[in-house]
This record gives structure tokens, C-alpha cells and sequence, in this order.
């Protein structure tokens, strides 16, 4: 798949792996590598063979926010009065987070070591996160004299308002138990050898699944959070309807009575 400077993006069978490559700065985001991270969820998107994203980060650590070094560096604000041509740049980055939050795709993030910042953010865009005993999550931007900017909404609706106010005031970052026992992630791994086991039995059972179906049901729960309850039952009905008059629903209904495979599950490699 495509050439990035600071991913890397392949597709093994119908999954998708996006590894986050600048490993000697803990993966710490610039403005190019957001950039390339909205390209890489577009291109997953329009990707008609590929059933689920894989992200994770390389050198041992998922992402450790932004770059501190490219923030300092800012050029000074225009003194015509003009809008802060900052503001759209780090803005952008809240549109990457909505590309991946909106995937049809399933997702599943890998997080190991630091997850802070643009990390954390990441991470509540995902369907699914595994937890190694490693990772740390924070938003400790505050410390620094700035703030959590485009991933807020999202962790609040992993977290709820509460412990994201906590963190927020704070400044803390948790173990990877306690953003366990937060629903952060659902799986809490001791071993490396635990992430990758874990990981295949997932993939696994998300490679059985219909893919019009799985994207369906996700943009449901999505809508949830944004909708009226009336409206998601209606969209649900409609939906639902629809996928039955399907050929897969058919497929799928006479494959499990008969208790074997229909045409869509398929082995991860």
C-alpha cells in the first residue's frame, strides 16, 4: 500500500496494519505525520478488501503525543490581524481522529508503553484496544501549558466525564490496569506473547463477521451518541430490514443451520 515518511501501512489477507514509525521520539506526532495518519484511515476506508485496522506503534511505544520539539518551534502569530493559520493545522488533526472514529472497517489498537496525548485519543477511536501491562495514558498537556486539544471529545465518550475531568485537572497518568478498570480497553495483557494471542483470537472473530452487517451495526452504536433514541431505532429498523432482503443475510442464515462457513469468513493471513 502506500509509501508514507513516518507510517507504515500494509495489508496482509483482508487486514490492515498501520504501524506509527518514529520510534526514536516514542512516536510523538508532527504536523506531517498527522497528516499521513488522515491519509492512511481515507485510504484504509476506500479499501473494498480490507476487513479490519490493525494500529499500532513501533519501538515499544504507541504514541507519546505531540512533538514537543516542532511545538516549540512555532512561528510568531501575524500581526495584521489575520486568523492564525495554526489554528486550522491543529485542527486538522481532530478531522484524522473523525476518519478513524467513522471506519467502517473494524479497529483494533495495539498499545504498548505511552499513550498520551494524540496517543489516548487514538486509542478511544478504536473499536477494540488491547492493553499491554506497559501502557500509560494521560493527558498531562496542562503541565506544559497547553491542552489536550482535538482527542477531548473522544475520550469522554470512552471514559465519561469524570474520570476524563480527573485526568484533565491533574495531570496524572495511569497504569495500564487502571485504564482497564476505566474501559479504555476491554483486554489487559501481562505478556507480549499475551498481546499477539490475544490480538489472533480477535481477528479471528471479527473475519467471520459480514462485512455490510459489522459496518451497519458499528455506525449504530456511533450514532448513538449524537442522535435521538427514535432516530437510531428508526435507522436500526430500516437497516435491519434491508440486511435481511440481502443475499448475505440469506447465505448467512442457511450456513449456520447448517453449521458451516459462509462465503465472507476468511483466515487472517
Amino acid at each position: 500500500m502506500a509509501g508514507y515518511e513516518f507510517l507504515k501501512l500494509e495489508r496482509r489477507g483482508a487486514v490492515a496494519w498501520l504501524t506509527l514509525d518514529r520510534a526514536q521520539r516514542r512516536n510523538a506526532l508532527t504536523h506531517g505525520m498527522m497528516l499521513e495518519l488522515e491519509d492512511a484511515f481515507g485510504r484504509v476506508r476506500g479499501d473494498a478488501d480490507c476487513r479490519v485496522l490493525v494500529l499500532r506503534g513501533a519501538g515499544g511505544h504507541f504514541c507519546a503525543g505531540g512533538d514537543l520539539d516542532a511545538m516549540a518551534a512555532m512561528p510568531p502569530k501575524p500581526s495584521n490581524g489575520a486568523h492564525d493559520p495554526l489554528v486550522p493545522a491543529y485542527r486538522q488533526f481532530g478531522n484524522a481522529l473523525l476518519a478513524l472514529d467513522a471506519l467502517p472497517q473494524a479497529t483494533i489498537s495495539v498499545v504498548e508503553g505511552s499513550a498520551v496525548g494524540a496517543g489516548f485519543g487514538m486509542a478511544c477511536c478504536s473499536d477494540v484496544v488491547i492493553l499491554h501491562a506497559s501502557a500509560r495514558f494521560g493527558v498531562p498537556e496542562p503541565k506544559v501549558g497547553f491542552i489536550p486539544s482535538q482527542i477531548i471529545p473522544f475520550l469522554v465518550r470512552r471514559l465519561g466525564e469524570g474520570p476524563v475531568r480527573d485526568l484533565a485537572i491533574t495531570g496524572r497518568v495511569i497504569d495500564a490496569a487502571e485504564a482497564h478498570r476505566l474501559g479504555v480497553g476491554r483486554y489487559l495483557c501481562a505478556t507480549a506473547e499475551e498481546v499477539e494471542a490475544t490480538l489472533g483470537g480477535l481477528l479471528d472473530d471479527i473475519l467471520k463477521m459480514e462485512p455490510q452487517a459489522l459496518a451497519v451495526a458499528k455506525r449504530l452504536v456511533l450514532s448513538c451518541a449524537t442522535s435521538d433514541d427514535r432516530a437510531v431505532l428508526d435507522d436500526a429498523a430500516e437497516s435491519l430490514v434491508g440486511l435481511l432482503r440481502s443475499p448475505q443475510a440469506a447465505e448467512g442464515i442457511r450456513h449456520f443451520m447448517a453449521k458451516t462457513n459462509p462465503s465472507w469468513v476468511k483466515d487472517r493471513t
